[in-house]
């Protein structure tokens, strides 16, 4: 009897719970989520304020759901930018090899040099702060793990007899490529992906923390983070809250690629 994979159920819960959150804030948030009363600043959790209010009198709630737009948008956004630079360079160097692979995977090591969050910090002082900016730094810092993944994958998939065969036939490497090794590695890039996710609301939560990513109104769960330490004594519902969110995603992120990892593996 196989054994239940409770580890991807559970990620896929998180994830979906979260995402669902996201979608509501498209439509409805119960108050404005830059909307300030000072006279209630503050206050905590009740039937009027869920999870409280912050400083300015904001509803925590609202700016939770907001900030899971910021979240997403974020993480999917720098997911785009790393999947596709990474295809091209992991692909090229896995399929061709030689000295095309050499030289493609020295920049990469070299990019590794640096730790991602500080290359992430060097390119938004480089290119300022902001949204925009912050995905570009997240998406040129998660490259070099999808080259190494895909890159891995073609040296590993181009090997197979399928393959051989397919080029003794006069398929072109643009066929093979996408239409024979890609759709074989397409679980590990999958995973790759979910964890990149959760590691890109890591490091962008840090940068807005730090003031360099997501920069005011645009409600931000790093940058909210930050506003709360000041006030943990007297307000711990908003610092616990907006960590837990952050944790949650996370955790739901990391634990859904664990999950589809365990189940290609039971399946090989």
């Amino acid at each position: 009897m196989q054994k239940k994979n409770y580890t991807l159920y559970i990620g896929v819960l998180l994830v979906g719970l979260l995402f669902l959150m996201m979608i509501v804030s498209l439509f409805w948030t119960p108050f404005g989520p830059n909307q300030m009363n000072t006279s209630i600043a503050l206050q905590a959790p009740s039937w009027a304020h869920p999870f409280g209010t912050d400083n300015f009198g904001r509803d925590i709630f609202s700016r939770i759901l907001e900030g899971s737009k910021t979240a997403f948008f974020v993480g999917f956004s720098s997911i785009i930018i790393a999947l596709t630079f990474g295809l091209i360079i992991g692909s090229i160097a896995g399929y061709f090899g030689g000295v095309i692979d050499e030289v493609l995977m020295r920049i990469i090591d070299a990019i590794l040099a640096i730790p991602g969050i500080l290359f992430a910090i060097m390119l938004i002082a480089v290119f300022n702060t902001g949204i925009q900016n912050t995905i570009l730094a997240l998406g040129i810092m998660g490259v070099p793990t999808f080259s190494r993944v895909i890159r891995s994958g073609f040296i590993q998939v181009k090997e197979f007899d399928f393959i051989k065969s397919s080029k003794a036939k006069g398929a072109g490497s643009f066929r093979i490529i996408f239409k024979h090794i890609l759709p074989n590695i397409r679980s590990e890039i999958t995973v790759a992906s979910t964890l990149f996710f959760s590691g890109a609301i890591l490091a962008e939560s840090g940068l807005s923390y730090l003031g360099l990513g997501v920069q005011p109104p645009d409600p931000s769960w790093g940058r909210m983070l930050s506003e709360a330490q000041i006030y943990m004594t007297n307000a711990p519902w908003y610092i616990g809250i907006t960590g837990i969110f952050i944790v949650l995603l996370v955790l739901g992120f990391n634990m859904l690629g664990d999950g589809i990892r365990d189940k290609n593996d039971k399946k090989n």
